[in-house]
């Protein structure tokens, strides 16, 4: 970088100018990983506690098991996915921390009106907003968290950083539980305003959140790519990026996108879209119509980044080349988005199985798989991710050996759990698959990070959530559903089904572990050949 570049980051008063000097960790450091973990924690609250309080809203909302799939993953991941996108490209060139802040208010708000909804299309409209807010949090944080930590602990620190998704989905069962009996119990005709316990649940989850949000806006910000020797500057007019950006992303902004890069960009781009459109009629005529906002919301998300990728290849080659045009990148996150397949499906209906088949209250739910759960995930993800390290220290690929590890192992362990016979066995085998599930995580986030330049870890890391929402997330929970639904409600059938992920993950995690040390090799070699300046 030049030397006006870095005067400009000595600059900014509002940035950490220790950061240059420090290769370790410090103890500030670690209290910013904690405030990172805490923000982790609510995202996964206010996403997660759709499960505890999935089998209320289906009654009165007269929903299937399908519709409840499609409410927890689809409408929520397309549209984290879609503004994950820009939003991580602003994450690459502004203020991480006051990002991060805002889209946590969002969030929050959004997740107590979720508690106003009478209708599923209601809910689905909160469970976007909420979807939109949630996009601003991983990008901020993996960018944060790789600028305050050495190479070496990275893949530790984006763990523990992980580990407030099993918290937070632990926690969410827990609370979630515990305001539905107490408040059905004080008001079982309806409280204040008609409200009934679920609808209290989303509004005691989702209004802390804005308290929150002014904690996190105290954070300071670091000198961006400093610890690895790169200094790299704020963009210089961060939001203008952002809103073009929202011209390759959100349709139909997409089309003027393509006219802007000519009438080849766009004839392809409405080719592309013509396509997905003639997929979506088969899919519905296939599967019935009753999926139909299953695909539609789906192709969206793929209409879209396609069309963001397109317009990543023309603006920022570099960009474009180190993630989409690497197949160790690709193969990772994919690879990883096939454990996220199954373990978001596993997350989300093990408590509405257990409430129909074991008739177990949602107090109890709480305590015996939402804390089981929180633990399990906690142990996994940290163990893994210290693993990950350990392995990367010896073998280049030895992260993705451990996310390896996370697809296969759960396997036995998750197929006698929704075969078991008692409440004991099921929490037991549950605890096992979800920690070694929650292995992956680590060393896959990491090595994402590890593939591309400073400067591009935000889009690189709307890019791997990509992999665990359009593909985890938005197919995984609404196939579980969608499979019950179809099969007399039948859940143990719907989870178990989404395994037909485990063969395609374990093709594309062994092309990763054969072609990731190269790439890691190559890195500046191919950014420079692209015409990145280095």
């Amino acid at each position: 970088m030049t030397e006006p570049g870095t005067a400009k980051i000595n600059e900014d008063s509002d940035q950490d100018s220790s950061s240059p000097h420090a290769q370790e960790a410090t103890a500030y450091s670690w209290y910013v990983l904690g405030i990172l973990v805490l923000v982790y924690i609510l995202n996964f609250v206010d996403r997660q506690i759709l499960s505890i309080l999935a089998n209320d809203i289906k009654k009165d909302l007269s929903l299937s098991d399908a519709d409840l799939g499609f409410l927890y993953g689809t409408a929520f991941a397309v549209f984290y996915s879609l503004f994950g996108i820009p939003l991580g490209r602003l994450a690459d060139s502004w203020h991480r921390v006051r990002l991060m802040s805002v889209g946590l208010a969002v969030w929050s708000v959004m997740t107590a009106v979720s508690g106003l909804s009478r209708s599923g299309a209601q809910l689905t409209a909160a469970r976007i907003g909420v979807g939109v807010g949630e996009a601003t949090a991983s990008p901020a944080a993996y960018s944060l968290i790789s600028d305050y930590f050495p190479q070496r602990l990275r893949a530790t620190a984006l763990a523990i950083y992980s580990s407030g998704l099993f918290l937070g989905g632990g926690l969410s069962l827990l609370v979630g539980g515990m305001v539905v009996e107490r408040w059905n119990a004080a008001y079982p005709m309806g409280g204040p305003f008609g409200l009934v316990g679920w609808q209290a649940a989303f509004m005691a989850v989702g209004l802390p959140g804005v308290a929150l949000a002014l904690w996190v806006a105290t954070l300071r910000e670091p000198i961006r790519g400093a610890i690895d020797g790169l200094p790299t500057p704020s963009g210089e007019r961060p939001f203008r990026g952002f809103f073009a950006e929202l011209l390759n992303v959100i349709p139909p902004l997409t089309l003027i996108g393509a006219v802007r890069r000519g009438p080849a960009a766009l004839l392809a781009n409405l080719a592309v879209a013509a396509l997905i459109a003639l997929t979506v009629q088969a899919l519905t005529t296939v599967l019935g119509t009753s999926t139909r906002q299953q695909w539609i919301f789906l192709s969206v998300g793929i209409y879209a980044v396609y069309s963001w990728a397109s317009a990543l290849r023309a603006h920022d080659l570099p960009t474009f080349r180190l993630i989409w045009a690497t197949p160790a990148f690709l193969c990772t996150t994919l690879g990883y988005g096939m454990v996220a397949f199954t373990s978001y499906a596993t997350s989300y209906w093990a408590a509405p199985y257990a409430e129909r088949v074991f008739d177990i209250d949602k107090g109890q739910l709480g305590w015996f798989i939402g804390a089981p759960g929180a633990l399990a995930g906690f142990l996994g993800v940290i163990l893994g991710g210290r693993m990950a390290d350990f392995l990367h220290r010896r073998m280049a690929a030895g992260r993705v050996m451990v996310t390896l590890f996370g697809l296969l192992a759960p396997i036995l362990p998750l197929v006698f759990a929704f075969r078991a016979d008692s409440f004991g066995a099921f929490v037991a085998l549950l605890f096992v698959a979800q920690s070694m599930s929650s292995s992956a995580l680590g060393g896959a986030a990491a090595t994402s990070q590890a593939l591309v330049l400073p400067r591009m870890r935000g889009t690189a890391t709307a890019t791997f959530f990509l992999a665990t929402t359009l593909v985890g997330l938005a197919l995984g929970p609404f196939m579980a559903g969608y499979v019950s639904a179809t099969h007399g409600d039948d859940l143990a059938m719907g989870v178990l089904s989404t395994l037909v992920s485990v063969p395609i993950g374990l093709i594309l995690l062994v092309i990763a572990i054969r072609t990731v040390p190269a790439a890691q090799a190559s890195l500046d070699s191919r950014a420079r050949s692209a015409g990145e300046v280095i």
